[in-house]
């Protein structure tokens, strides 16, 4: 199959070296993706290559992913927030803007949406609703954790080449075809000067955080945001895994939307980008139409 191309561009965020890449013209309607946890922006590829409509789809590699420097040390999460605010203040510093978010990508998308309602026009969630803390995530055991990683240090996963990280892929996603997981094995990852490859993001984000995940205080966010959000929902997905057995919570978690259209993907998992990019990509043009009239 013939890919759209794509381009990158290096920019400074916040004082970081930040890669971008952008597909189609740069006058068409803009849309923002927004890549999820041990990721990077080529992994909505097959999104694009499936989109009917002309537009401009911008895609950051988030800091200490993909092509995006590297910290080489922990991370801290509202880094990403303001991040995301310095990057539509560059691409769209007057209008509102279209997010498309996967997974933590979705995270960082619906809490901003939130806090900066006034800069967002339409949401799109892809597979996420939120976090269940483990039953043991009290703050010293978390800390202690913390405390441990940063002492020891982490590593990467190393595979001997991409035809092996391709396979790997495969086994992690039995629905990942071999031509899309050749693909991501040459781009989402890194070759070192001995030819052996890891994922394209620094190890430390592999480090749990040392703080309390708290559902609350993202309800709190999506409880403002003013703008239309599309959720989609993988069939095999995390959205089905952790609320799939409790009706409750779930539909708690859906009431905190104003304005929310749900999508299903049948025969996805989490990676709905990967499983099922026609479905997704038909559903995004869908509700991003709608939205047309306020942007050239």
């Amino acid at each position: 199959m013939q890919h759209k191309k794509s381009r990158t561009e290096k920019i400074d965020v916040r004082g970081l070296r930040y890669n971008v890449r952008h597909w189609g013209p740069e006058d068409a309607p803009s849309v923002f993706f927004l890549h999820g946890w041990m990721d990077c922006s080529p992994t909505f590829q097959f999104v694009v290559d499936a989109l009917k409509q002309s537009w401009h789809v911008i895609a950051p590699d988030w800091r200490g992913y993909g092509e995006s420097q590297w910290l080489n040390q922990p991370y801290w999460f509202p880094d990403y927030y303001a991040d995301l605010d310095c990057l539509l203040s560059r691409y769209s510093p007057d209008k509102p803007v279209r997010l498309v978010g996967h997974s933590m990508g979705a995270n960082i998308a619906g809490s901003y949406a939130g806090v900066r309602p006034q800069r967002v026009s339409r949401l799109v969630m892809l597979d996420f609703l939120g976090l269940k803390p483990a039953i043991d995530d009290d703050s010293p055991n978390l800390l202690g954790r913390w405390l441990n990683n940063v002492e020891q240090g982490v590593k990467a996963n190393f595979h001997p080449n991409c035809e092996a990280l391709a396979a790997r892929l495969m086994e992690a996603n039995p629905r990942l075809t071999e031509s899309r997981a050749a693909f991501l094995s040459w781009n989402v990852s890194r070759m070192n000067s001995d030819a052996t490859v890891t994922l394209a993001c620094d190890p430390w984000h592999r480090v749990p955080s040392p703080l309390v995940y708290r559902i609350e205080d993202t309800l709190a966010c999506w409880r403002r945001i003013e703008a239309p959000v599309q959720l989609q929902i993988a069939e095999h997905g995390f959205i089905v895994r952790r609320f799939g057995n409790d009706p409750q919570e779930y539909k708690r978690l859906l009431s905190s939307f104003p304005n929310l259209c749900i999508v299903s993907i049948p025969d996805s998992g989490h990676s709905v980008q990967h499983d099922q990019p026609e479905r997704v990509a038909a559903a995004i043009e869908d509700f991003l139409r709608r939205d047309q009239g306020s942007d050239p």
